[in-house]
């Protein structure tokens, strides 16, 4: 059983669940602060670790008119302050090599996230792989559990074996999302480290035409069904409005509610891995 190893805690299928969270995509350098101050207290209250995650870039959207964020530079700086003010891991994006020879360079960014429809993409994944950062790849709507090695061995070649592996929802006719939570008891048995990602779960993607639409609603419910079953973490993306948010806001879970599924998840954990 692989666990990755950061600086206050180890994340594996065995080990306690782990949370990451944050708003999808930097909105600005305060409401970034803001956010993981939030997120922080709430972790700290309901004693869970966790991982701070938000996009400097949205490179994916469905129009050109979308927010994309900011540049990777002011990304930089606002992740440095977070993780120097929290003491909390970072997890960010990326989509090219040069982002990856970026971050490569930086101590602000601890786990680099391959993007659902970029998981394939031979080139970017050695190039995440040799920055010798941890590297989050979101399994893409089109893949079954069962071609999950062919991208892990494409890391694996570099020899950087610090690797996880999230469920996000398999495309369902257009503009739709389902489940198959045989996905994570499958690619539980690849030994790395399974993480749900209950925002996208929920996505519908380009279901409002320039943009994509969403079902929140869900969010507490898929992510509790994945805590019962036993993973290593919980991707959840949150806001204090999400109704205005930047980006993927009919997906993101409102702040306000956090604290209480947070402490429904625990229970769930405990039991899923007596």
């Amino acid at each position: 059983m692989n666990k990755i190893k950061l600086k206050n805690f180890e994340i594996s299928n065995t080990n306690e669940l782990i949370l990451i969270l944050g708003p999808c995509v930097i909105e600005s350098e305060n409401h970034c602060l803001m956010m993981a101050e939030k997120i922080a207290e709430i972790c700290l209250k309901t004693k869970i670790n966790f991982v701070f995650k938000s996009s400097f870039d949205k490179a994916n959207r469905s129009s050109i008119n979308s927010s994309r964020g900011v540049s990777i530079e002011k990304a930089e700086k606002i992740f440095d302050k977070i993780k120097t003010t929290f003491n909390c891991p970072i997890l960010t994006d990326i989509h090219n090599e040069s982002q990856c020879e970026y971050f490569s360079k930086s101590e602000s960014v601890d786990i680099l996230q391959i993007p659902a429809f970029l998981c394939r993409q031979t080139d970017l994944l050695i190039s995440a792989a040799k920055t010798n950062k941890i590297i989050n790849i979101k399994k893409g709507q089109f893949l079954s559990p069962y071609e999950v090695p062919n991208i892990f061995k494409k890391i694996e070649s570099t020899g950087n074996t610090k690797i996880m592996i999230t469920e996000r929802g398999t495309s369902f006719g257009y503009n739709n999302l389902v489940n198959d939570f045989k996905a994570l008891e499958i690619m539980k048995k690849y030994s790395y480290p399974v993480i749900f990602d209950s925002t996208h779960s929920v996505q519908e993607p380009g279901g409002l035409g320039e943009k994509s639409g969403g079902k929140r609603e869900f969010v507490t419910t898929l992510s509790k069904a994945a805590a019962a079953i036993g993973v290593a973490g919980i991707f959840i993306e949150t806001h204090d409005n999400p109704d205005k948010a930047l980006s993927d806001g009919p997906n993101m879970l409102n702040i306000e509610n956090l604290e209480d599924l947070i402490s429904k998840l625990i229970e769930f954990d405990r039991i899923s891995k007596k």
